[in-house]
């Protein structure tokens, strides 16, 4: 089966290096020159080439809840170019149809394209006529990680959550290793992709740097970072947290909330300087453009956040300042992108690693050890005088505020939703939602296989050995 190849990079840099020889041969300050390692360098440090990550799971969260019949709602219904927004909101079974004019799925296409960038530089640098072993071998660790990364948001996003006794079993998605003209894209099981994801990145961590100038690009943290993410999410808490530890050796830095008065790039690091990302990654779109498509707090994150928890004074704001004509949404609604004028993180991050510590001590029965990595964090959520140290009264009750403290800190930012399909198989955290859109009522229990994402038909048209989703 022929491959659709979806927004390829490497085109442009083939086109541009396919002169006569004697141009290419031609060696000027600046020029690429054919097999020379500074050309996957360039590649690696395009932020559009590695940076997509999915933006369909947070309106099909609980962070999101929309008021039926407002200006937002009518706004989303009359534009084909977000309909994804209100289909996913709505647990809607097909997001991008067919018979729309915007039926591609940009969250497939950007993260699958970073598994083609990534697979070209790990093909093609060993050959390369120039650098040094150890040059080479970390710009294959920087692939690595992002070819890793892209398969694990691929993986919770269009596969169902990771079981230890169905994984082997469990349709996954496409696993493209190499970049040839033609090849299987039949889905690889779930187990083999998350397989190849800790394989990847245990390879790269010890070619990796300690730093990096720009958290866009991979480094040891980065690795450790994402290996327990993964790790947290296979539900293996103990490994999970033996890397969120290695993570946290090389970066534990964590931004001062409590010092913020207000919220702008003057005030707040821009996400490629930001201490905090282990990995930069952003949704595929922004709330910044369009005022339909902000993200309306929903009530139960909100009484979860609390008013004085600097996350909610800096990254939230009132609906008058999303849209003169929202008067009749209220509420608040996420704000950050706007603030900073850039796409959410939905890399991983120093509290992420603090927190999955958290959650492994209160799944350990350690409850006071959960609750003082929850409070490490805490304490730089508010100013001085509304800190109160969180408590629990056993490791259960750890381990609600423990994903309490998730949702607070991740709201909006893809995380909650990859929780909300883990936890379902859990007695204590299984609820059924209910939400309104359009005069119609839907509901998201359990055992719904809403909680994994149809891939999109467009795709399936192209590649029909693709498996389709329930």
């Amino acid at each position: 089966m022929i491959r659709n190849k979806r927004y390829m990079l490497w085109p442009v840099l083939i086109f541009c290096l396919a002169g006569c020889k004697k141009y290419v041969e031609t060696r000027t300050q600046g020029a690429l020159v054919p097999g020379q390692w500074q050309n996957y360098r360039y590649i690696l440090n395009s932020s559009t080439a590695f940076s997509a990550g999915p933006a369909i799971a947070d309106g099909a969260s609980d962070d999101v809840q929309m008021v039926d019949g407002s200006a937002q709602q009518k706004d989303l219904s009359g534009n084909d170019y977000y309909a994804f927004y209100p289909n996913s909101y709505s647990w809607l079974p097909v997001l991008f149809p067919l018979s729309g004019m915007y039926y591609q799925d940009q969250n497939w296409n950007g993260m699958y394209n970073t598994v083609t960038n990534a697979n070209v530089v790990i093909q093609e640098v060993p050959a390369v006529t120039d650098g040094t072993e150890d040059q080479k071998a970390e710009l294959i660790a920087e692939a690595l990680v992002h070819r890793a990364d892209a398969y694990l948001m691929l993986v919770n996003t269009y596969a169902k959550p990771y079981n230890a006794s169905t994984a082997a079993t469990d349709p996954g998605v496409p696993l493209v290793l190499k970049e040839t003209t033609t090849q299987s894209l039949s889905r690889a099981k779930v187990q083999e992709v998350y397989r190849q994801i800790v394989n990847d990145l245990e390879i790269a961590a010890p070619s990796l740097p300690a730093t990096q100038a720009f958290t866009l690009l991979p480094t040891k943290a980065s690795a450790f970072g994402v290996l327990a993410r993964c790790f947290l999410y296979m539900n293996q808490y103990d490994s999970a947290n033996r890397y969120a530890d290695s993570a946290l050796s090389y970066n534990s830095t964590l931004n001062d909330l409590g010092v913020i008065t207000f919220l702008d790039y003057t005030t707040y690091p821009l996400q490629r300087l930001d201490p905090e990302i282990l990995l930069a990654k952003a949704t595929s779109y922004s709330s910044t453009g369009y005022a339909p498509y902000a993200l309306r707090l929903s009530d139960t994150l909100l009484s979860v956040l609390g008013t004085t928890d600097q996350r909610y004074v800096l990254f939230t704001t009132d609906a008058s300042n999303v849209s003169s004509s929202y008067t009749d949404v209220g509420g608040r609604f996420y704000y950050k992108e706007r603030a900073m004028g850039e796409t959410r993180n939905v890399g991983p991050t120093v509290p992420e690693m603090m927190l999955i510590k958290a959650e492994h001590y209160a799944r350990s029965g350690d409850a006071a050890s959960a609750m003082t990595w929850v409070n490490k964090l805490r304490v730089k959520r508010f100013k001085a005088a509304d800190y109160v140290a969180s408590s629990a009264t056993d490791a259960n009750d750890a381990l609600v505020k423990v994903i309490q403290e998730r949702q607070r800190e991740f709201f909006c930012r893809m995380l909650r939703w990859w929780d909300m399909r883990r936890l379902k198989s859990e007695a204590r955290f299984q609820r059924t939602l209910t939400r309104v859109f359009g005069g119609v009522t839907r509901t998201l229990d359990p055992a719904s296989d809403r909680y994994t994402f149809q891939i999109a038909p467009y795709n399936l048209k192209l590649n029909p050995e693709i498996q389709q989703n329930p």
